[in-house]
């Protein structure tokens, strides 16, 4: 496996370093679910001694992105669906309460914030830029939970949606429509607007359903990429 670092250095430790581009690159899909990771490869390529490339194969592995098996080797852990439901539980339910209380309490310069967004959206729909797309897709949601004075809780929710993102990553990346997700957002942000709290919370719901419902087309295309 070629491995090539796409961090710097000077924004941090090598430790860290080495976990931030090993954990891009596993949500990127540029390592594969289920692939074979090296201590001895990554730390050859990056020049680094083994030490903190073991402790950030540990730190991964905590947050499920890595599988360690004692005298075995290390994979990327494959999609499991049962994490990806009950992160989107959570976050269903959690987010139907945020978006009811956006209706009351987001500002002017947060809506224009969503408005700018969507807008950028627009322009990566039509040119297929699908990691920008996540990005913003990422960022809409976090302005909508900042807005209603909620970081702690935007910060848990991420903290569980490992194996949610690398879904929602897949989907993507795949010849689905993005146009399905960039409509929802409008509709989220103009139910907002109107204060039209019980129907936000019913678009919301379908929005963190979707990546869901579209689960088994991705698992019948990427089969090897699922426990």
């Amino acid at each position: 496996m070629e491995f090539t670092a796409s961090g710097n250095r000077n924004n941090g430790s090598t430790k860290q370093f080495i976990y931030q581009t090993l954990r891009e690159k596993i949500f990127k899909l540029e390592l594969e679910p289920g692939v074979k990771m090296s201590e001895k490869e990554i730390a050859e390529q990056l020049k680094v001694s083994r030490t903190p490339v073991r402790e950030s194969f540990l730190q991964l592995s905590q947050e499920g992105l890595l599988e360690i098996y004692p005298q075995k080797g290390t994979v990327v852990s494959r999609i499991d669906l049962a994490h990806v439901e009950e992160s989107r539980f959570v976050r269903e339910n959690i987010e139907k309460a945020i978006v009811r209380l956006a209706c009351e309490l987001l500002s002017e310069e947060d809506i224009f914030q969503l408005e700018t967004n969507l807008v950028l959206q627009e322009k990566l729909v039509e040119r297929g830029n699908y990691l920008k797309q996540f990005e913003l897709d990422d960022e809409f949601h976090r302005i909508i939970f900042f807005g209603c004075d909620k970081k702690r809780t935007w910060e848990m929710v991420r903290q569980m949606n490992t194996h949610f993102n690398r879904l929602r990553m897949l989907r993507l990346t795949s010849p689905l429509d993005w146009s399905v997700i960039l409509s929802q957002h409008k509709s989220i942000l103009e139910l907002i607007k109107q204060k039209e709290a019980n129907k936000a919370e019913e678009v919301m719901s379908e929005h963190l359903q979707l990546v869901v419902i579209e689960q088994d087309y991705l698992k019948e295309c990427y089969p090897t990429y699922f426990k």
